[in-house]
C-alpha cells in the first residue's frame, strides 16, 4: 500500500495542529465481557495512581485495570470507511490520553477516518515485558472494531492501528505477533482477527535491547516481521532524546528485506 504524498503532508501538518473539537461525540465501551480482564495480577489495585492534567489540558492516566475503547465515528457526511485504533504512549506507566489519543482522533475524523482510542492497562504489570497484557488489550479492541463493523460504518479490512512511543511498540507488536493466543475465546469477538491492516508508528519503540534495555524489556519487533507484516507509515525525530531515530530505521531496514510496503519520514 503506497501512501500518497498528500496525504504524508496532511499527517505531518495536521496531526500536530489539529484543534480539540467543541462537541465530543465519543463513546467509552468496555473490552471485556463484564470486566472480566484476562491475567490480571491479583494486587494491582495497590498501585492505582490518580489521573492528572496539567496547565496545559494534557491529560495522563496512570493507572487501568478495565481496559476501553472510546469511539469516535465520522461524520456520515465524510466517512469514508476506514477506521484507526490509537495506541497513546507513555512508557507502558502512563496513558498520554490527549494529546496521543483524543485530539488525533478528532483529527482523524476530520479527513474523513473513524477514530478508536485505546485505553490499555498500565502501569506495568511486568517491568521487562511490559507488553504482553497490553497487547492483549490491542488484539481485543481490533476484533472489537471488525465486530462492530457495520455498525460502525466501516470496512473491516481496512482497519489499521497508530500508535505513539510504547503505544508504537504495541501497535507494531499487533502487527507481528497477532497470530499469537493472547486470550482465551470468551465470545464471537474473540473470533475476529486481531491483526490490524497498517500501523502508524510515531516514534515508536522497536528494540528496546538494541536502544540498550534488559534483554527482553521493550521486545524487538524488528526482528519479527515477514512478508506477511501489514504496510507502514512510520514518523520520526532525528533529535529524539528519548527514543532515537535509530529505533524507526531498525524497523523499516526489516520491512523493505521481507517486501513489505512502507514509508519512513524523519524530520528535524
Amino acid at each position: 500500500m503506497k501512501l500518497s504524498s498528500l496525504f504524508y503532508l496532511l499527517f505531518v501538518v495536521l496531526l500536530f495542529v489539529w484543534p480539540a473539537s467543541a462537541q465530543d461525540t465519543s463513546s467509552e465501551l468496555a473490552l471485556w465481557p463484564e470486566s472480566l480482564v484476562p491475567d490480571e495480577p491479583d494486587d494491582i489495585e495497590k498501585r492505582k495512581k490518580p489521573t492528572t492534567t496539567d496547565k496545559t489540558g494534557k491529560m495522563r492516566i496512570a493507572y487501568v485495570d478495565n481496559p476501553t475503547l472510546t469511539v469516535y465515528r465520522a461524520s456520515e457526511k465524510n466517512a469514508n470507511g476506514a477506521a484507526v485504533v490509537i495506541c497513546p504512549g507513555g512508557g507502558y506507566n502512563i496513558l498520554a490520553w490527549t494529546h496521543e489519543g483524543t485530539e488525533i482522533a478528532e483529527w482523524l475524523n476530520s479527513i474523513g477516518v473513524s477514530a478508536f482510542v485505546l485505553k490499555y492497562r498500565v502501569p506495568r504489570r511486568d517491568p521487562v515485558t511490559p507488553h504482553v497484557l497490553p497487547l492483549q488489550d490491542a488484539q481485543r479492541a481490533i476484533r472489537l472494531v471488525r465486530s462492530n463493523a457495520e455498525e460502525w460504518g466501516v470496512d473491516p479490512k481496512r482497519v489499521g492501528m497508530l500508535g505513539f512511543s510504547a503505544g508504537g511498540h504495541l501497535a507494531c507488536n499487533a502487527a507481528v505477533r497477532y497470530a499469537s493466543s493472547a486470550s482465551e475465546v470468551r465470545d464471537e469477538i474473540d473470533l475476529e482477527l486481531g491483526k490490524p491492516d497498517f500501523v502508524v508508528p510515531v516514534y515508536a519503540v522497536t528494540n528496546g535491547e538494541k536502544r540498550g534495555r534488559k534483554a527482553g524489556e521493550y521486545l524487538g519487533v524488528d526482528t519479527q516481521v515477514t512478508k506477511t507484516t501489514p504496510p507502514m507509515f512510520i514518523v520520526h525525530n532525528h533529535k529524539d532524546s528519548i527514543v532515537p531515530a535509530s529505533q524507526s530505521t531498525l524497523l523499516y531496514d526489516a520491512l523493505l528485506q521481507a517486501g513489505v510496503d512502507s514509508e519512513l519520514h524523519i524530520f528535524n
